[in-house]
């Protein structure tokens, strides 16, 4: 099996511009891993207060979508989500680490990311299932988009969360 091809795509999300990226970690430049390794710290770590270990290992083999504000000769990450291939955590693929900065959100740029996050999984893993373990408090979120419950809320972190599929 080769390497999956990565991609862009943009999208407007309530008047700003987010240029969409998926690339493999070999294909991530300094700035890039930075940025995300930044913003998961950033809210997971610290605003959440939840001391774990981030950097799990599986950034390596991940595919890591990531959402760029533009603003004229300018970028920052606004929205990450870290995609892993099946077999890596779960049977089938997987997303994870999703984060949108406070800053943005209410935008709509966590529903584009998990939209794009879903539509990458589907066009490098096609016919998966794909597997997510999500704050408790987001499953009607990840059940509008088509996630089904599979667990009873269990502690991840100090955290509730829920383990949720989607059916290809």
């Amino acid at each position: 099996m080769g390497r999956p091809k990565t991609g862009s795509s943009s999208v407007e999300v309530l008047e700003m511009k987010i240029v969409w990226s998926c690339r493999q970690f070999d294909e991530l430049d300094t700035q890039d891993l930075y940025g995300l390794l930044q913003l998961r710290a950033e809210i997971f770590i610290v605003e959440q207060d939840c001391a774990y270990q981030d950097v799990d290992g599986f950034d390596h083999e991940a595919l890591h979508v990531m959402g760029l504000l533009s603003a004229s000769d300018e970028s920052s990450l606004v929205s990450y989500a870290r995609l892993l291939p099946p077999g890596a955590k779960y049977e089938g693929a997987s997303i994870g680490r999703v984060v949108t900065k406070k800053s943005a959100r209410g935008s709509g740029i966590g529903k584009a990311l998990m939209l794009n996050s879903l539509a990458f999984c589907k066009e490098h893993w096609p016919g998966e299932v794909i597997t997510i373990s999500a704050q408790l408090y987001l499953q009607q979120f990840y059940i509008e988009l088509g996630f089904e419950t599979e667990s009873e809320p269990y502690d991840e972190d100090g955290i509730p969360h829920i383990r949720m599929q989607l059916n290809p």
